[in-house]
């Protein structure tokens, strides 16, 4: 065999190596590809490679609650979970996926360390919104949100870990909450969004979004 010849055998081996290369893989049709390559390959495209999201259009997923973590992406791969910002990209990437991969995926984020948001570090802090999440409304039978997501908002099992995370994702979310029924596992928030006001919701989003991350 030539010099030549050898040379081009090579450069095709190390390209077909490096797509068959599982820790490197971006196929999510693989049982096979490790949950680690997928999350740093592909979901670090809208979440950040250590889940710290910067665009507010994506929620930070670092330090998420697993058994949340699991229970929305089981959602969006069975089509249980509608709202429009999280099917146009989570129904396709969920579908294939698997219970292991997804349970890696979910232990990936949870020990990944949160970080301020860029507009965290802009915002004054909202007494509305603190007096909200520690103390609720009473006057109209809104619970502290404190009571369901922690003290700190670092989440509990099922509900989800709030604090650091993008104001304007969780004012999308409460108004899903409040005005459809596109994500049918909330019942409880479904309750308490219909309770409030635009200027609530936009007090603790505020709040949330500048509580220091833990």
């Amino acid at each position: 065999m030539r010099p030549s010849q050898i040379i081009i055998a090579l450069v095709i081996t190390a390209i077909f190596s490096g797509c068959t290369n599982l820790e490197r893989s971006r196929s999510l049709a693989n049982p096979a590809t490790p949950a680690t390559a997928i999350a740093q390959q592909v979901c670090s495209n809208c979440h950040g490679i250590d889940g710290n999201a910067e665009s507010p259009n994506f929620p930070n997923l670092a330090a998420q609650q697993e058994s949340y973590f699991i229970a929305q992406l089981n959602g969006f791969k069975s089509h249980g979970r509608s709202d429009p910002a999280g099917f146009e990209y989570m129904w396709g990437l969920s579908q294939n996926l698997s219970d292991a991969q997804i349970a890696g995926l979910a232990a990936y984020y949870s020990q990944q360390k949160p970080k301020a948001t860029y507009q965290a570090k802009m915002l004054a802090p909202s007494a509305e919104g603190k007096k909200i999440f520690e103390q609720g409304i009473a006057s109209i039978g809104v619970p502290p949100c404190g009571s369901c997501h922690g003290a700190e908002a670092q989440g509990q099992a099922t509900f989800p870990r709030l604090a650091g995370q993008h104001s304007d994702y969780i004012v999308k979310q409460l108004m899903v909450f409040q005005r459809t029924d596109q994500r049918p596992e909330g019942g409880i928030m479904k309750g308490v969004a219909h309770l409030l006001t635009a200027q609530n919701m936009q007090a603790v989003a505020t709040y949330i979004e500048t509580m220091p991350p833990k």
